[in-house]
């Protein structure tokens, strides 16, 4: 009886504490639902959406701050309403009636007439549906945010604009051959100009090299990490040279859909070299004035002043002097552009220069058209060497490439220059007599070596003239029988 007893006791002890075990699991298991039902109190107090929620029968059971703060209607007058009767055709009613998720409802809410749109889905627990959700969000908040993406986009239009029109110099000192003094002077002088800030007025005959001279100052100065923004005043029409300078404002003329960058702007910090400054309208010539004094303009269609700080480089093929006295460009700007002159040379000026840009040219163009010339024969070279060039470097690099692209052998013969060149290039006569030649032609081709190795300037002509032991006058004479 007495071990019965004992048994029960224990029994009963045991379930106590199971019992204890059960009581203690089920607080702690009710402490976490209100904690975690705390946490989502926060969430949904804290989150910008408006928030609205109701049973399967359609009564309102929470609506979160931001509700009440979109609609201007208090918690206390719409929890425990039934969203059949305030709300009859908004999303969360759509929803709890066809047990479906509406998405991108436009309404009208709350007595402040606030016009939303509204996402609704069914709120399902263990497969059965047992209220439903609605988040909405007033359209002047989305406006918002859709002006705050085009404003990002505009950035980023920018951004790209700046990327594709920026670019660096792309020849340096080195790219630039020539050993003759007037050649050698303009070198040297570009060197030191290089070293400074100072506006640079590059003149010279077409195709003398003027734009490579921009690049090699620009890529030797202290701004060479900077862009370098090239601006061809004579390849810009009229009435959109001002826009391509200073750029414009959305909207300032027709066809204006975006704010656009100048190359001033895209210059900023860097240089702009502005390709025949000559051809630039007057009023135009005014405003670039107003920059090279003060460092700032504004975008056309706009009132903000804009500060840059940019090195001008200018070049041209006319006499900016004389078209000052004709009043066709202004004095004041000529003299802000012509701090440093920086004059270069006609090809005629130098031609002993010339076989070394046959050679570097031959290197480019084997490269361009995989080929492998090795040169010119004595004859095609002696036709260069006669030649005028009126059309300068850039006339001879068009004549190479095309006897490049037509030349089958590793030697270009006279055959594919002299079609290539004016009628004053005359083919050199060729030997005859086993030899011997006329004095005549003789002494035309000892007068063409003379200027050939002393040049074909005036200074030139003098020293070849006393090699060949005649009188200035003679060889002018002479040469005037040889035209």
């Amino acid at each position: 009886m007495r071990k019965a007893k004992e048994k029960t006791s224990a029994v009963i002890e045991a379930q106590g504490a199971n019992l204890m075990m059960y009581i203690i699991e089920e607080k702690e298991k009710l402490a976490n639902i209100k904690r975690l039902k705390g946490e989502l109190d926060a969430i949904l107090n804290s989150v910008q959406e408006a928030i609205e929620v109701a049973g399967i029968d359609g009564n309102i059971n929470y609506v979160n701050p931001s509700f009440s703060r979109v609609t201007s209607i208090p918690a206390g007058q719409r929890i425990g309403n039934n969203i059949f009767d305030v709300s009859p055709n908004g999303a969360l009613a759509r929803s709890l009636r066809t047990h479906e998720a509406v998405f991108a409802h436009r309404a009208v809410v709350g007595g402040a007439d606030v016009e939303v749109v509204a996402n609704a889905s069914p709120i399902v627990v263990d497969g059965k549906m047992e209220g439903a959700v609605v988040v909405f969000q007033p359209l002047t908040d989305i406006y918002k945010l859709m002006e705050q993406l085009r404003a990002s986009n505009q950035v980023i239009d920018d951004l790209q604009t700046r990327i594709n029109q920026i670019s660096t110099s792309s020849y340096t000192f080195d790219d630039l051959i020539g050993s003759q003094p007037e050649f050698e002077s303009a070198l040297d002088l570009a060197r030191k100009a290089a070293k400074s800030n100072s506006t640079i007025l590059i003149t010279g005959e077409s195709g003398t090299g003027k734009e490579l001279f921009a690049h090699a100052i620009h890529g030797a100065s202290l701004r060479f990490d900077k862009p370098f923004i090239k601006v061809n005043c004579a390849a810009i029409p009229e009435t959109l040279l001002e826009s391509e300078f200073f750029g414009h404002e959305k909207g300032a003329f027709t066809g204006a859909l975006k704010t656009k960058l100048g190359k001033m702007e895209l210059a900023n910090g860097g240089t702009i070299f502005l390709d025949e400054i000559g051809d630039m309208n007057l009023s135009l010539q005014v405003k670039l004035l107003r920059i090279l004094q003060e460092m700032e303009f504004e975008r056309v269609g706009g009132t903000q002043t804009i500060k840059v700080d940019v090195r001008v480089i200018s070049a041209t093929n006319r006499n900016l002097l004389e078209m000052t006295k004709r009043g066709d460009f202004r004095e004041d700007l000529y003299y802000r552009l012509n701090v440093l002159e920086l004059r270069l040379p006609p090809l005629r000026n130098h031609k002993a220069d010339i076989p070394a840009y046959v050679q570097s040219l031959i290197v480019k163009f084997n490269r361009k058209f995989g080929k492998h010339v090795k040169g010119l024969t004595t004859q095609a070279e002696e036709i260069l060497m006669q030649y005028n060039w009126p059309g300068n470097i850039r006339e001879l690099q068009n004549v190479l490439e095309r006897a490049m692209v037509t030349v089958e052998e590793e030697i270009i013969t006279h055959k594919y220059i002299l079609n290539l060149v004016d009628s004053q290039a005359q083919m050199p006569p060729e030997p005859v007599l086993g030899g011997l030649m006329p004095l005549e032609q003789m002494e035309k081709q000892m007068i063409r070596l003379a200027l050939k190795h002393y040049g074909d300037s005036v200074e030139g002509k003098k020293q070849a003239a006393k090699a060949l032991k005649i009188s200035l006058a003679t060889l002018y004479n002479k040469l005037k029988t040889m035209s």
